[in-house]
């Protein structure tokens, strides 16, 4: 069956989509939240204290993880096939609402200890905000999950851009106008206004955003408050725990450069200024990162709406098609246009750009593993993701231990793509025999292989004047683009005539 064919009948259309209503809104999202990258490099006092932001925030996302258990999938796995699907969403409500609440008391009654844990003793009061913090968007994470089930993209789109734009304000209020305030006109914030609070007023900021958003949603969560069904909580626990531990591995694998690297120099305020070095070159890849949230958002609900249909295999096989093609395009975009993108970290950050290619392209394997993760998730074989992300875990944490001391935060970013590419072996092998698709295997290794020429080829245009340079690039870039879209959907100029027809 051609390709055009499939996208008609195996609801890739719906899958581009949903991309489009739920994945725009979390890109635009994070372009906006991008952008207070270099506004938090400027402002605060120097890279080490940027550091303390980036290993704070990498814990965030690992306990995240742990919190919401991996009932998200869960959600959408069980509420795709029952009859009473309030009862599924009130059922995950409950069971994140008392883990939520336990982990919040703990987290509060023993700060100090968790703060002297994390090497930050004089600063409790920041760990008590990210207790609370961490706490709001693990409670968020279900409401935002039911939009996206029940086909809500504008409500979806304002609760993220309300955050956003607080945080936003927030962050402008404490660390520009009141520092300007507190030097012409003292008296008017000097009653709640700390002048060495610096970082601390980032995590305020965060907050008092996250809180508001609560508060705005919820009307979303009323309807999981209604009723629950008390025999789903052993099989949906049974199912989403292996996933909780999946995503805790994972996602300790993905940030363990940023855990790490403090603890691995007797320098503290060296080890700090390499962290910041790193947490923002890595924000240069942020347009990769977005669009993988982006297909994120859309593919999950995608995945299990088709599982019991018969077209399931094919539609699978030409998402992992498109998916491929756009983050080819997306890496070579990034690096053609190095020139630009590195401006949203200073000069003093530049050494750090040698990492950006080594990071995406781990983001690219880690996204072709998670779509070859979808079959143990449809199969009921969640252990098996468990297993694949602690190979993944032990070896990120043996390569970072064993040459970061030496080669520094590089080391950091070739582990993470050695990890994602033994994990993405892993379950292709292991997705053959439990749960076989035909995947294109030929034309995404040609397409690989086209990437990479296209990038030292690219890489070689060095022209002085920067404008002629990435005007030549993206002449490059569209040639590749067209030429890969050719290879993936040979029938394209037919499809493209289709469209134009209607």
């Amino acid at each position: 069956m051609s390709d055009t064919k499939v996208n008609k009948s195996s609801g890739l259309g719906g899958l581009a989509k949903d991309t489009v209503i739920y994945g725009i809104t979390n890109i635009v999202s994070k372009f906006l939240n991008w952008l207070l990258a270099p506004f938090y490099i400027r402002v605060l006092a120097d890279s080490a204290e940027y550091g303390i932001v980036t290993n704070l925030y990498a814990w965030v996302s690992v306990i995240l993880v742990v919190l919401t258990l991996g009932l998200e999938t869960g959600l959408f796995r069980y509420m795709n096939t029952s009859d009473a699907p309030n009862k599924v969403y009130g059922t995950t409500l409950r069971i994140l609402g008392v883990v939520v609440g336990l982990f919040l008391l703990m987290g509060l009654l023993f700060v100090d200890n968790i703060a002297s844990g994390l090497g930050y003793p004089d600063y409790p009061e920041y760990i008590g905000i990210f207790v609370t913090i961490v706490s709001m968007d693990a409670l968020l994470s279900l409401p935002f999950a039911y939009l996206r089930h029940t086909k809500r993209p504008l409500r979806f789109a304002f609760f993220k851009f309300l955050f956003i734009f607080l945080n936003i304000i927030f962050n402008l209020f404490f660390l520009v106008l009141c520092p300007w305030l507190y030097k012409h006109h003292p008296e008017s914030v000097s009653w709640f206004y700390r002048t060495d609070y610096g970082v601390g007023y980032i995590f305020v900021s965060n907050l008092l955003a996250t809180a508001i958003e609560l508060l705005f949603m919820l009307p979303v969560i009323r309807p999981g408050l209604k009723s629950y069904d008390k025999t789903l909580i052993v099989p949906m626990l049974r199912y989403c725990l292996p996933l909780m531990l999946l995503g805790v591995m994972g996602n300790f694998s993905r940030m363990a450069g940023q855990i790490l690297i403090p603890e691995l120099y007797e320098d503290k305020a060296y080890a700090m200024s390499q962290l910041g070095i790193y947490g923002g070159c890595l924000k240069i890849s942020v347009v990769m990162v977005m669009f993988m949230q982006a297909f994120r958002f859309a593919y999950d609900p995608f995945v299990f709406s088709k599982m019991k249909k018969d077209d399931a295999p094919r539609a699978y096989r030409v998402a992992m098609n498109y998916f491929l093609l756009f983050t080819c395009i997306i890496f070579l975009g990034v690096m053609y246009w190095i020139d630009f993108f590195k401006h949203i970290v200073s000069p003093d950050y530049y050494e750090g750009l040698r990492i950006v290619p080594i990071v995406m392209a781990s983001e690219i394997i880690f996204g072709i593993y998670y779509n070859l993760s979808m079959w143990y998730k449809l199969s009921d074989r969640t252990y098996f993701g468990t297993v694949f992300s602690l190979v993944g875990f032990v070896i990120t944490v043996g390569l970072i231990l064993i040459f970061t001391p030496k080669y520094g935060y590089v080391a950091c970013a070739w582990a993470s793509l050695m990890c994602n590419v033994v994990m993405m072996l892993l379950s292709y092998a292991f997705g053959r025999k439990y749960h076989p698709i035909e995947y294109d295997v030929r034309r995404l290794l040609i397409l690989a292989a086209f990437t990479t020429i296209a990038y030292y080829v690219g890489m070689q245009i060095m022209v002085d004047f920067i404008p002629v340079r990435i005007a030549l690039r993206t002449v490059l870039l569209m040639a590749f683009a067209a030429l890969s879209l050719r290879l993936i959907n040979p029938n394209i100029l037919q499809t493209i005539r289709q469209l134009t027809r209607r």
